[in-house]
């Protein structure tokens, strides 16, 4: 939440009981993505980011519990610019979808940073709870409204088990990101977009 300062210049955003200045705030985030891209998540240590942020780690300790959480908003930000389609036609929202989260998984650092934060998830179970509901869940909720406004139309069969397509869809990329045994590339969207078979007629919907 944004508050104006009795002088009415400063603005603070207010978490539970952890003021923060947004000036502030700014700039953590920047350093952020500098060092992220510069080298990858190893490269966001608390050190790394309070010197190029030129402030204190208990400034950042004050307002996150630690890397990962630090992080984390860095791919939140990331992910809420990422496209919404909705072309009238499931096929081509889909190709849009899918083709913007393979690019930022594959171009620069932030494919690499993802797979350390899922990496996280799996032996931090507070951070995987985090992890889940504030960056993935999105992203499953903003697929699941393709799917459903696709059923809505009738590009998709009634009886396609919405919640499946999701894990069907997303297994793929995350085998990939995490392996790197083969590439997250146009080709790798239209096979997989044809192996789903979405279209009523097709095998899966007979």
């Amino acid at each position: 939440m944004r508050e104006k300062t009795g002088g009415g210049n400063e603005t603070m955003l207010k978490g539970p009981g952890r003021p923060r200045s947004a000036a502030t705030h700014t700039a953590i985030q920047a350093a952020v993505a500098e060092l992220v891209a510069e080298g990858g998540y190893p490269a966001a240590s608390i050190e790394a980011v309070a010197a190029r942020a030129g402030v204190g780690k208990q400034t950042i300790y004050r307002w996150w519990p630690g890397k990962p959480e630090l992080v984390l908003e860095h791919l939140i930000g990331i992910a809420a610019t990422l496209p919404s389609p909705d072309t009238g036609h499931l096929i081509e929202d889909l190709r849009i979808y899918l083709g913007a989260t393979c690019r930022g998984w594959t171009i620069g650092k932030t494919g690499s940073v993802v797979a350390a934060l899922m990496a996280e998830s799996q032996v931090n179970s507070q951070f995987g709870a985090r992890f889940y509901h504030e960056l993935i869940a999105g992203r499953r909720e903003a697929l699941k409204t393709l799917l459903t406004r696709g059923q809505t139309r009738g590009e998709l069969a009634a009886h396609r088990d919405i919640d499946l397509l999701l894990d069907l869809i997303y297994g793929p990329l995350w085998y990939r990101l995490l392996l790197r045994h083969a590439p997250l590339d146009e080709t790798f969207i239209e096979q997989l977009l044809a192996e789903l078979d979405l279209c009523p007629g097709s095998a899966s919907d007979s």
